[in-house]
């Protein structure tokens, strides 16, 4: 018995000791580039404004004022700017004094500030109209939106709606 470990031993061994073992030659050293680009890119999303379920035009005070607010997410550092267009139901995009909703043929005009005391009306920059600066900082800013309803002399009753474009420009 002692003698056949003896041989096992040898026999299992052996082939280990052929295996020949690499010597290494000398050694080199090179460079990997590495990279990435990061591009400029902003995001936003809006909620609903608004002016009263249950105005009573024959008893509110006018103006109504109201306000709500919009998120915007640009990457750091990105300067950007936000515009309003003048609504669907303006008549054209940049008629600011148009903005109006609608409840069927019915229409009850409104207004977009930048400002809390309703002086710079929220639009593209053109026809007396300003849009809001700000530079991004890679998490949500929230902006506020005030609106007016500057009076509601001969408002029918009915359910006023009105859909404006938001375009962030970075």
């Amino acid at each position: 018995m002692h003698r056949m470990r003896k041989v096992l031993a040898a026999v299992l061994s052996a082939p280990l000791a052929l295996v020949p073992v690499p010597v290494p030659a000398g050694t080199t050293n090179g460079s990997l580039a590495v990279s990435a680009t990061v591009v400029s890119s902003c995001v936003v999303s809006g909620a609903t404004l608004n002016f009263g379920s249950a105005i009573d035009p024959t008893s509110a005070s006018v103006p109504i004022d109201a306000s709500t607010t919009m998120t915007v997410q640009c990457t750091a550092t990105t300067p950007y700017s936000v515009a309003l267009n003048a609504g669907l139901n303006a008549g054209s995009t940049s008629n600011f004094a148009g903005r109006a909703m609608k409840s069927g043929a019915n229409t009850l005009g409104y207004q977009l500030y930048v400002d809390t005391l309703r002086a710079v009306v929220w639009g593209d920059g053109t026809s007396l109209s300003g849009v809001l600066p700000g530079v991004g900082t890679g998490s949500n800013q929230t902006l506020t939106i005030f609106g007016r309803l500057p009076s509601l002399t001969g408002a029918v009753p009915g359910t006023y709606n009105d859909t404006v474009t938001v375009t962030v420009t970075y």
